[in-house]
């Protein structure tokens, strides 16, 4: 690409960062993780021994003033995420925050603007507007191959939240203010997918079932209290005027699978994974026109992840488009802006579901 090789700190590094951030950063040219941050001394040390990291640190702070850090990575709870993303703009530093963005509408759209005013670049991980299958399918849609979009339906497994049971590591997102439960994560990172294929909701209706007041921690006796949606259903009307639903189900365990179906004025699409206990966010897709199957070309991947890199594939073209977007001077896909507009779409699928009518998307 003829840029120079961006400097990277990640905070947040021993959780879902080091089976995700840091393997794709470590397969891109592009990039060097120069610093890890962690609240714990063992674990920081830990994960900069595993990954071949120089500089690692129980203060964050520190990793974000560090001189040898232009791109900070926000990688802790989404409570978090606002405190660090302000830090790192103060220091003038580029900034890719994983989704949520933060725990609401308000703030986001309050990053997303102190970002843009400070001229650094901004990104948020929604890593499914750069899956090639996605792109390619949103490339054949805009080319008519199945002429003009009617309706478009999505069905997914949002496992292993919305169960009556939930693993250890994720007690802690059965209470909404944590910002992370099957509406903000599965469906968040569903939606997002979704839009970029077929375009935005312009209105939606909405239900958010809770089947379980209380649910049982995995491999314990306990229960918890549980204020989170078991299940995710919206219908609505698209931008430019196709019909649309998503609808995500909750369960234990591993997911299984997604449809994906569009249906146009000359032809249907569908998809569904090649694996079936992966994300439509994370795997490669199955794809097929009419019952026949269409091959996604070779030059919709850019980096050396396959499909069973899984989730790494898909953080590896979005950090692609991090550089591209930072040796260009301009602002990344998505940025800060566009997961405002997600919180806000979140944000109105809870309104609908609290009035039962429906509501415009702004």
């Amino acid at each position: 690409m003829g840029v120079r090789v961006i400097k990277v700190g990640v905070v947040g590094a021993s959780g879902w960062a080091a089976g995700s951030h840091l393997p794709a950063l470590a397969g891109l040219a592009e990039f060097e993780v120069a610093a890890v941050a962690t609240t714990r001394r063992a674990s920081v040390a830990r994960v900069a021994e595993a990954h071949g990291v120089p500089l690692a640190f129980t203060d964050a702070a520190e990793l974000v003033s560090h001189p040898d850090v232009g791109l900070v990575v926000v990688s802790v709870k989404a409570p978090g995420h606002a405190e660090l993303i302000r830090a790192a703009v103060r220091a003038g530093k580029h900034v890719l925050s994983e989704w949520p963005l933060t725990v609401g509408p308000g703030e986001a759209d309050e990053l997303a603007r102190l970002a843009t005013g400070a001229g650094v670049t901004h990104a948020v991980c929604l890593q499914g507007y750069w899956s090639p299958d996605a792109r390619f399918v949103a490339d054949l849609l805009a080319g008519g191959r199945i002429g003009r979009v009617v309706s478009a339906a999505l069905s997914a497994s949002g496992a292993p939240f919305g169960g009556g049971s939930v693993p250890a590591e994720l007690e802690w997102a059965t209470d909404p203010a944590g910002g992370s439960s099957i509406l903000t994560i599965m469906a968040g990172h569903f939606l997002a997918t979704f839009e970029a294929v077929v375009g935005e909701f312009a209105e939606v209706s909405a239900r958010l079932p809770r089947r379980h007041d209380r649910i049982t921690v995995a491999g314990t006796d306990r229960t918890v209290p549980n204020r989170t949606p078991d299940d995710v259903l919206v219908r609505g009307v698209l931008r430019d005027g196709a019909t649309a639903s998503v609808t995500v189900r909750g369960g234990s365990g591993s997911p299984d699978g997604f449809l994906f179906e569009v249906v146009g004025s000359r032809g249907t699409l569908t998809a569904v994974p090649t694996r079936p206990d992966h994300y439509p966010h994370w795997t490669d897709w199955e794809i097929r026109v009419d019952g026949e199957p269409v091959t996604v070309p070779a030059g919709y991947r850019r980096t050396p992840f396959g499909p069973a890199a899984g989730p790494v594939a898909g953080i590896a073209e979005l950090y692609l488009e991090v550089a591209r977007a930072i040796a260009e001077g301009r602002p990344p896909h998505p940025d800060f802006h566009t997961a405002a507009r997600l919180h806000r779409l979140l944000a109105t699928i809870e309104a609908a579901a609290r009035t039962g009518g429906t509501a415009p998307v702004r």
